[in-house]
């Protein structure tokens, strides 16, 4: 096999050499030249694949070491004999780290605040069960989910209960923070795009914090601007941005936390994503392989007494990341969001009774 792998992905090294050659390209080198021979890829989002790359390729075989695919034209491919695979959940406990170390920052104390989680997944299921452990009270929307399980599971969220979903307007009405972990869906009947709309901001209620740890369309850029300086809301959090990497200079200006979609850029995460990609393409090719390095963390309450203790996991959140230095960092030079998302220096996952930490 001919196997074209994005050089800014980790912990693959040299593991798939038996299965043939193996190059390694950065994003703004795989052209339609560049891939024309190659029978498998394993890319990030800044790769889209699509007709315009992988028509007329060898291409077979298309793996993102990421939980999204709004990169890749999964239809295109799929007509195409081009199977696909993601890595869904790998950075969950990552950005759930970001999300709380995020806001025990900005805020004197969450307890007793609520939260109103859009997108009840991987992502929001961790957030909303750490959210219990910090004596938030939360709120969930999610339409398919609801559709699905009718309610959910206040011990393990990412399971069927009987705690109702509720409605974004809901959540307008009551929530001090809301914070999105939808996929990008840009039409239909669950569509995400703008759905942090001007019509959003403008009906709500607490003056909330918004967070944006999905994908950058999720919020309507512009009007998230326009909401912060008529004081609609009170702070964003912004990892995920429109038209990345060339983000809005005002937004980055106004934000409380401003990052360049790092917030999943966990070494267990990262471990977690090439390792599930690693073993796609073995089973594609035929071999026996085991599906991740790890396992997810499970999202129950943990009984170990820095977990059950409010004080003390907060304390441990906010000791294992700040992300006001990796505001910093992009405030200072305006044109590093690529530099500074490629090169970035993973960091520890919070780890728990029921996470344990994965070797390096």
């Amino acid at each position: 096999m001919n196997i074209i792998i994005e050089s800014h992905i980790p912990y693959i090294g040299d593991t798939l050499d038996d299965l043939g050659s193996v190059r390694r390209l950065a994003p703004e080198e795989f052209t339609p030249e560049a891939v024309a021979d190659a029978d498998a890829l394993i890319v990030r989002t800044r790769t889209r694949c699509d007709a315009s790359l992988l028509s007329g390729s060898k291409v077979r075989f298309v793996a993102t070491a990421t939980i999204g695919t709004d990169h890749i034209d999964l239809p295109w491919c799929a007509a195409n004999g081009i199977t696909t695979v993601s890595a869904p959940g790998c950075n969950a406990p990552a950005v759930a780290q970001y999300v709380w170390a995020s806001l025990l920052r900005l805020l004197p104390s969450v307890e007793g605040k609520t939260i109103g989680i859009v997108g009840l997944g991987h992502v929001g299921s961790i957030v909303a069960a750490w959210g219990f452990r910090l004596g938030v009270r939360v709120l969930a929307c999610d339409p398919p989910r609801q559709r699905r399980d009718g309610g959910w599971n206040t011990v393990s969220p990412y399971e069927a209960g009987g705690e109702p979903f509720v409605s974004l307007a809901h959540i307008a009405r009551e929530a001090d923070i809301i914070t999105f972990h939808t996929p990008l869906i840009r039409s239909g009947e669950d569509c995400t795009f703008h759905m942090a709309s001007r019509d959003l901001f403008r009906s709500l209620l607490r003056k909330p914090i918004i967070i944006n740890a999905a994908r950058g369309a999720v919020a309507d850029n512009a009007a998230l601007v326009e909401a912060l300086k008529e004081g609609l809301v009170s702070a964003a959090v912004m990892d995920c941005w429109e038209g990345e990497p060339s983000i809005s200079p005002e937004l980055l200006e106004l934000a409380a936390v401003a990052t360049p979609h790092i917030a999943g850029y966990s070494i267990e995460g990262k471990q977690r994503a090439s390792a599930a990609c690693i073993a796609a393409l073995r089973r594609f090719a035929g071999q026996e392989a085991v599906d991740a390095v790890g396992e997810m963390p499970a999202a129950s309450t943990c009984t170990d007494a820095q977990d059950v203790d409010p004080a003390l996991f907060g304390q441990r959140i906010l000791a294992s990341y700040d992300p006001f230095a990796d505001t910093e960092r992009l405030r200072a030079d305006k044109s590093s969001f690529e530099t500074l998302r490629n090169n970035y220096l993973l960091r520890h996952e919070v780890w728990t009774s029921r996470h344990p930490r994965l070797k390096d």
